[in-house]
């Protein structure tokens, strides 16, 4: 069954459940209004306690409609802000009030009065600071003001990964996610992203183009549900900061791992003592092995810089160079390594075409 269609019907089933839920309150809300006015007002005004049911359970089935995109982990988040807020506001209060009644006791005769208005407005205001605060905060700030403290399981392994524009504007990061190879919760730095936005609307088409790709790539990856993109607000927002300095310091203080496919980042992290996955390590990891003697099946596509040769294709890309096969162009061949060559572009390899022995 198609993805989409199973999570159309998981949403299906949990708005019929909601509205069962919806529906057996509002029953109960009526049931117990009308107890309630038979019991204090008698048979007669049994309709005063329906209504009023009806009425207390239309207000908080309004406010949870209100709260729909309202989360538990947001509910605890919540919960934690509004007693880090209480507690400051014991705090201050015990400061502030005693304050009061010390300067305040002979002047004003309603001195309780004031005294609770102060409560009230600073256990209200700082409640709610602290709620809202907790609720714009991420998880991993929650974990650094109390350690341990976990609000749900993480359900991706490992350290988080944090992606630096390099590897975001190489089209071969979607499929090597997808795949399942590498494991973690994504990071992208915003400084980062303010990179990617800034090549996006560059005069320059090639830059614009990769700027382009590395947006669609994020919003692709943000769309998928298999993936759990955060996007870092870094600290270290010092100008006299290099890009790459503030990769590696970003990398260290949240533990992550750095995803890229920049060879010199890749060398300055690793003396760094930095942990780095790049990509084009993995893609040299799976190229094919070619020894000298294999034997080969290739298909000859163009001619060779010298007349007498033919040049060929793996599927990797790996190119093969065929001696005295000129003629063969345009042909799928046998061919056996003669020999190897590595250069800075890679390895050459060399080969001839494969003769069968005829039989005696």
């Amino acid at each position: 069954m198609d993805y989409g269609m199973v999570r159309f019907m998981r949403r299906k089933t949990a708005s019929r459940s909601v509205n069962t839920a919806r529906l057996i309150y509002l029953v109960i809300c009526e049931l117990a209004g009308a107890a309630i006015a038979n019991h204090a007002v008698g048979p007669d005004k049994i309709w005063l306690g329906i209504v009023g049911g009806l009425i207390i359970a239309a207000f908080f089935i309004l406010v949870e409609s209100l709260m729909k995109q309202f989360s538990l982990r947001g509910f605890s988040n919540a919960t934690v802000g509004i007693l880090i807020g209480v507690f400051c506001a014991w705090l201050l209060s015990r400061g502030v009030v005693n304050l009061l009644e010390v300067t305040l006791s002979e002047k004003v005769e309603q001195i309780d009065a004031v005294v609770m208005s102060v409560h009230v407005t600073l256990y209200a205001s700082l409640g709610f600071l602290g709620a809202v605060l907790a609720l714009r905060s991420s998880k991993d700030d929650f974990s650094l003001l109390i350690p341990y403290l976990r609000f749900r399981k993480e359900s991706t392994p490992g350290p988080p990964l944090l992606l630096d524009n390099h590897v975001i504007t190489d089209s071969r990061l979607y499929g090597v996610l997808s795949a399942g190879f590498i494991e973690g919760k994504l990071v992208v730095p915003r400084f980062v992203l303010e990179e990617l936005h800034i090549m996006a609307n560059s005069p320059s088409s090639s830059r614009r183009a990769r700027g382009q790709r590395g947006l669609d790539t994020l919003e692709r990856l943000q769309g998928n549900d298999e993936f759990r993109i955060t996007i870092y607000d870094s600290e270290s927002n010092q100008g006299a900061d290099t890009h790459d300095a503030r990769l590696m310091y970003s990398c260290r203080l949240l533990s992550a791992r750095l995803l890229t496919t920049d060879e010199n980042l890749t060398k300055a992290a690793r003396l760094q003592g930095v942990t780095v996955l790049n990509i084009n390590d993995l893609n040299q990891a799976l190229k094919p092995k070619i020894a000298v003697g294999e034997r080969i099946r290739l298909p000859l596509v163009r001619a060779g810089r010298d007349e007498h040769q033919a040049v060929g294709y793996l599927p990797d890309g790996s190119m093969i160079v065929v001696n005295n096969a000129v003629r063969k162009i345009n042909t799928t061949q046998d061919v056996i390594v003669i020999s190897t060559l590595e250069t800075e572009g890679g390895t050459m390899v060399f080969s001839e075409l494969f003769e069968r022995e005829e039989p005696s």
